[in-house]
């Protein structure tokens, strides 16, 4: 496929304006082509087009949406050696890495598609009337249904699994709800060709083609005209916190607040307790070496705070630590600006008061224009407590040991932690028996709590969190991956004595779509019998 370089509204070429262009990560070298800005035009089609395609799809049948889900993967796998080499060029990821975040990809899209195919997750829920109470009992019923028109926007360290056709969109869609996709000018060409992909499918599937735009923008204005357009009902963003914020504070100004589903930052603390730390110190340190270094310490669930005793067992750790990192090779960063703050924030903690670099890998060769090198800091607990500065995620190959004498003091870091998308505990039996308040306190900070693993590698499935208290997300009762992240896009509504025929299938009496409901405070699968 030919790239265009313009935006796509609903299945037509946007408009021509200012361009900008992707740079490769270990060259600096532009990529072509160059990629048009939308313009203000293109946002109001996009949006007018995305009504018009929800009053159609909000209403379609489940297995309709599911086989253009279905659809959309079968396309991106057909495209996967496109998509591998392009993305590869615009962010330096590994060719294995990519490939398997393409099956990631078209995976979650294929688990919406049986989650469609049930229908039980829009919670059908059905209360009898009586009329013969005084004052008579009406008929209520109530399921989940679509909110309108969604505005996702991708994100930089996952070219495919957090962006055009990713979670968000895929949990968009499965909830009968049309998107705008704001892509990333880190990716733009790896972008177009999933939307295409996406196109496509709206076309093989005979749907409104008002279900899918794509825009993109160098900058800030396109975003932020999206989230404050009066037909956006919900926004789905990964990224940092001060543009999640941002955006965030935008819905919350319009005439009508809308809800930000933000990933942002977290810097997902590790807790190495005595038994586990005396039981298998330099297992543990190569494991947490291998999680914070893992994609260039560019993964959301990096590790970068760990809690670590000054018992003798941690001499070796440290010391596994500090060898791994200072023999790690230069990283390559997916763009200029992540490598630039790196820089500053890793920099910035070589002159903090209290903190201690412990190890650093050799400096990168000149000429690599995204390059960074693996490091180590150290801090003493009180330093920790005092600086909460030291709590913020730096996005890259570092991490923070803060080194504690007493366990209580364990408990005393984790009720100050504000919120994170994960918390990791190496513990023994015993471990876990001696500190059972520690587990107590962590579930009301964090949205996954990891046992003698590492938090970096984040399973699609029915049961997977990925989210947690702020800053880690915007809202601490949702997940980003996993069937759960549907409920996001869908809102309750209850229709009282409504006829059946005007009825949403889920509620209809005879059940035609088989699904699980709760009828009179019991889960069936039944009809409503004597209506």
């Amino acid at each position: 496929m030919e790239l265009t370089g313009k935006s796509l509204i609903a299945s037509q070429p946007g408009s021509e304006g200012k361009t900008f262009r992707a740079f490769e990560p270990a060259s600096g070298a532009a990529i072509e082509p160059p990629y048009h800005v939308a313009s203000a035009a293109d946002v109001e089609l996009a949006a007018q087009k995305a009504v018009e395609a929800f009053a159609h799809f909000g209403r379609a049948p489940g297995t309709a949406r599911a086989a253009l889900l279905k659809q959309i993967a079968a396309n991106i796998d057909a495209l996967a050696e496109s998509l591998i080499d392009r993305a590869h060029q615009e962010s330096a990821l590994p060719k294995p890495r990519l490939k398997s975040e393409v099956g990631r990809t078209s995976g979650q899209l294929r688990l919406f598609a049986k989650v469609l195919q049930d229908g039980s997750w829009t919670m059908p829920c059905i209360d009898r009337p009586d009329p013969a109470r005084k004052p008579p009992k009406p008929d209520l019923r109530s399921c989940l249904r679509p909110i309108g028109p969604v505005v996702i926007f991708g994100a930089s360290n996952f070219p495919l699994a957090f962006s055009v056709a990713g979670g968000d969109t895929a949990s968009a869609l499965a909830a009968g709800n049309p998107v705008i996709v704001k892509a990333h000018p880190a990716h733009p060409g790896t972008s177009e060709l999933v939307g295409a992909a996406i196109r496509d499918a709206i076309r093989e599937c005979g749907m409104h083609p008002g279900i899918f735009s794509l825009l993109f923008d160098s900058g800030v204005s396109v975003g932020a005209a999206l989230v404050q357009h009066p037909a956006v009902k919900a926004v789905g963003f990964t990224g940092s916190l001060v543009a999640g914020r941002a955006l965030f504070d935008l819905a919350a100004k319009r005439p009508e607040p809308i809800p930000v589903y933000a990933e942002m930052g977290s810097t997902n603390p590790v807790f190495v307790l005595p038994g586990a730390l005396a039981a298998r110190a330099p297992e543990i340190a190569a494991q947490l070496f291998a999680s914070v270094t893992m994609g260039a310490g560019q993964f959301c669930t990096k590790p970068g705070l760990i809690f670590l005793s000054k018992q003798p067992p941690a001499v070796e750790f440290v010391h596994v630590m500090q060898e791994k990192i200072s023999q790690a090779a230069p990283f390559t960063m997916l763009t200029s600006g992540i490598r630039s703050a790196f820089t500053r924030e890793t920099e910035a903690r070589t002159h903090r008061i209290g903190v201690t670099l412990a190890a650093a890998a050799p400096m990168a060769p000149d000429g690599e224009s995204f390059s960074a090198i693996a490091s180590l800091f150290e801090t003493d607990f009180p330093t920790f407590l005092a600086s909460s500065d030291l709590s913020a995620e730096v996005f890259g190959p570092t991490t923070l040991l803060v080194r504690y004498d007493d366990p209580r003091q364990l408990l005393e870091a984790a009720r100050g932690l504000a919120g994170h998308l994960t918390a990791t505990v190496f513990a023994t039996a015993d471990d876990v028996q001696k500190y059972p308040e520690l587990i107590a306190i962590l579930e009301n900070k964090v949205g996954r709590i990891v046992f003698n693993s590492v938090p970096t590698g984040v399973e699609v499935t029915h049961a997977m969190i990925h989210g947690g208290p702020y800053p880690a997300s915007t809202d601490s009762r949702t997940t980003s991956v996993g069937s759960q992240s549907i409920f996001r896009f869908a809102r309750p509504v209850c229709y009282q004595d409504c006829p059946d025929t005007a009825l949403p299938a889920e509620l209809q009496n005879a059940n035609p779509l088989g699904v699980w409901r709760m009828i009179d405070g019991e889960v069936t699968r039944q009809p409503v019998l004597g209506a």
